[in-house]
């Protein structure tokens, strides 16, 4: 009877995988650094803002006795600086601290990626103004298109789908709303700068900012001239 083959399979050494893992964790800690400021360039048209409220005077005071806790994402461009993507409120903290560096976490991300990671992140505010939404979910769509992912939410009231079999309801159901409010919001982004902060300071209801933002520029000044000699805003 001939003999079988013998069939030689290879088997990594414990310490071999217990290495592996340790220099994969070393590998993420080194990506945790802290930064200086001064290198920290922001996210380009970020749409959040920092709001110097009571909120960030307990962060100021939060950063001063312990520091940074979260780190900040970041991600390194082509000329050695680096891209804030998530922290920005972290980021003005620590000036108002007085600080000169910041704890960052470095990703390698593509611009578009960068776009998607800084929408999902700070959707996660507790208070989130009609504008800042709108000019997230905008960013966030066009990001989406660019790495070919169809949408048509911003122009059809019609269910379509994306590219890769994810839906425009599916990406209402990411960031919880439908697909039509989203479609809503991203129609604020057509709204001239002065209505567009009236209906961040509530002074102009959701949906009548809506219907205004169909109207040309020039007719959103008329109109806006209109309010302010009526002492009068668009009602629902």
């Amino acid at each position: 009877m001939a003999r079988n083959r013998e069939s030689k399979i290879e088997l990594t050494a414990y310490d071999d995988l217990f290495e592996t893992d340790e220099s994969r964790a070393e590998a993420n800690l080194s990506k945790i650094r802290e930064i200086p400021i001064s290198e920290i360039d922001e996210f380009p048209d970020h749409p959040f803002k920092v709001l110097m409220n009571e909120d960030m005077e307990q962060l100021v005071e939060s950063v001063s006795r312990s520091g940074v806790m979260t780190p900040a994402t970041v991600r390194q461009k082509e000329d050695g600086r680096y891209e804030l993507i998530s922290g920005h409120r972290r980021k003005k903290a620590c000036e108002l601290a007085g600080l000169e560096t910041l704890k960052c976490e470095v990703k390698e991300l593509t611009h578009d990626e960068a776009i998607i990671v800084m929408v999902e992140s700070n959707l996660q505010r507790s208070v989130i103004l009609p504008s800042e939404k709108a000019f997230a979910y905008k960013m966030r769509l066009e990001a989406m298109k660019r790495q070919g992912q169809r949408s048509d939410i911003t122009s059809s009231p019609l269910a379509t789908k994306l590219q890769s079999g994810r839906s425009d309801t599916e990406l209402g159901e990411l960031v919880g709303e439908s697909k039509d409010q989203i479609r809503r919001f991203i129609r604020l982004t057509e709204l001239v700068p002065e209505i567009l902060q009236m209906v961040d300071e509530r002074q102009i209801a959701f949906r009548p900012a809506v219907e205004i933002s169909y109207l040309s520029e020039e007719q959103q000044y008329t109109l806006l001239e209109a309010m302010g000699y009526n002492d009068a805003t668009p009602s629902q």
